[in-house]
């Protein structure tokens, strides 16, 4: 979990400004190297451990869920509880933001390489003529995804997130208020690719779609089930290529409806089409339920 891993320190960049990200836990350890004599010891120490091939070494069954040398594992969920407090605040900041606007915001989030990108580049090219469209884009370093989706007519802005691992609310409301997103509109946000972070961190969105892509393995939900128990829709994409794999689509589903009973799936290509009608319907009725929402809240104001 980043709680331990540190990525939440460093330098993050949003469209053309840097910004020192400088909101470190209380009590933040930095840990220094240790020189070759400690190094050999510990490694002498631990070849003495039996240790059976078969063996399952697991550090997320405490009750941290994770390991960090040298921290307990109160101090780390102690640690954990205020990073997320303080994310959740600000994600229902931008909750109400969104729901008082009418805006209708999705965080898509994979494993890099599912076809994120390609698949919003087609959404926005099916979309763009009737619907307003904002997109908020997270890597680690460049902003060649944000450029791809400027070149389809949209506004887009990048943020690099460094060394971190996954975007958290507050760089998506500085985003949006440097995007100017305006009323009843579609604002999607492509997460870093990583299945792990991003599920902890609530942006204030409507709705995680988890992509999985058939070139991966069908054993994902089950390796990272907290992606998949927070998401709302899995888009299985790809399914262009299925004559030419071993990939067991049944199998898939079947183990991401155990992590998610109620989890909705989509089969879809960006190449032949398949379940893109699917997936734009849905997203054209999350939109209609967003700007009602918001003349409801208007209507109550008035009133």
């Amino acid at each position: 979990m980043c709680t331990t891993c540190g990525c939440g320190n460093g330098l993050v960049r949003i469209g053309k400004k840097l910004l020192q990200n400088s909101r470190k836990p209380a009590g933040a350890i930095h840990y220094r190297k240790p020189d070759n004599m400690a190094l050999q010891t510990a490694v002498e120490t631990s070849s003495h451990l039996p240790v059976h091939k078969h063996d399952l070494i697991d550090f997320g069954s405490d009750a941290a869920g994770v390991h960090a040398a040298g921290m307990s594992q109160a101090r780390m969920v102690r640690i954990e509880r205020d990073i997320l407090t303080k994310n959740n605040q600000y994600a229902d900041a931008n909750r109400q933001y969104l729901t008082e606007h009418g805006i209708f915001a999705l965080n898509l989030v994979s494993s890099p390489g599912s076809g994120k990108t390609t698949l919003l580049v087609r959404t926005i090219a099916a979309l763009q003529e009737k619907q307003r469209i904002y997109v908020i884009e997270g890597d680690q370093q460049t902003e060649n995804d944000a450029a791809r989706i400027r070149a389809c007519g949209v506004p887009a802005l990048q943020i690099n997130t460094g060394k971190g691992c996954h975007l958290d609310a507050y760089m998506v409301s500085r985003a949006m208020q440097q995007l100017a997103v305006q009323d009843d509109s579609v604002l999607f946000i492509e997460n870093v690719g990583n299945l792990v972070c991003p599920a902890s961190f609530d942006l204030g969105e409507a709705h995680k779609i988890v992509i999985l892509s058939v070139t991966e393995g069908e054993d994902k939900p089950l390796k990272y089930p907290d992606m998949f128990r927070a998401a709302h829709l899995m888009l299985l994409n790809k399914c262009d290529l299925l004559p030419y794999l071993a990939f067991n689509t049944e199998l898939a589903i079947d183990y991401a409806h155990r992590v998610n009973p109620l989890l909705r799936v989509i089969h879809i290509s960006t190449v032949s089409g398949e379940g893109m009608p699917e997936w734009l319907d849905w997203i054209k009725v999350g939109q209609y339920r967003a700007v009602a929402g918001r003349l409801n809240i208007d209507k109550r104001h008035a009133e």
